[in-house]
């Protein structure tokens, strides 16, 4: 079992290898949040967003109930997405398809380009998808990472599932 879930995890960090990259210039374009209602806590250097939260960064787009924004030395570290279903996008490449993904529990770590999708997530990229419980993008190094369920009362305990569209040929 152990190692079949290692094949699937090699596999798909393979299939996977052009499905994370965004556009460069992303990070240095204006964030722009709408909400329901915002608090802001300079002490802790949390901002918490409620309700119908928008976020857009360039082609970035996080969409959820509730988002924790954490800034450290004045830049945002990390967001903290929940809803049902929180929505990430962004697109790869210049006039390139959006990589779309979905959980009720998003962590992005904005310097180390990393997010991870919890509770029920999901990615589609192009017309490829990717389902587990934990959903972990290396976005630095093209790596997606998914996980099973490890809950006795799951049916899917261990698993993940993927369904990779055949390409075109010409």
């Amino acid at each position: 079992m152990l190692i079949r879930l290692l094949q699937t995890l090699v596999a798909l960090g393979v299939l996977a290898s052009n499905i994370v990259f965004a556009l460069p210039d992303d990070q240095d374009k204006p964030i722009y949040i709408t909400a329901d209602s915002a608090s802001i806590n300079d002490t802790t250097g949390i901002t918490t967003y409620k309700g119908n939260v928008i976020i857009k960064q360039g082609s970035l787009l996080i969409e959820a109930a509730h988002v924790d924004m954490h800034r450290a030395n004045g830049d945002v570290d990390k967001l903290i997405a929940k809803g049902s279903p929180a929505h990430f996008r962004q697109q790869q490449e210049v006039n390139g398809n959006f990589t779309d993904a979905w959980g009720r529990h998003m962590v992005y770590m904005v310097n180390k380009k990393e997010l991870t999708i919890t509770q029920n997530a999901k990615v589609i990229q192009a017309k490829d998808t990717f389902t587990g419980t934990k959903i972990v993008y290396d976005l630095n190094k093209s790596i997606v990472n998914a996980f099973g369920s490890t809950s006795a009362n799951s049916k899917d305990k261990g698993r993940v599932n993927m369904v990779i569209q055949p390409s075109k040929k010409k």
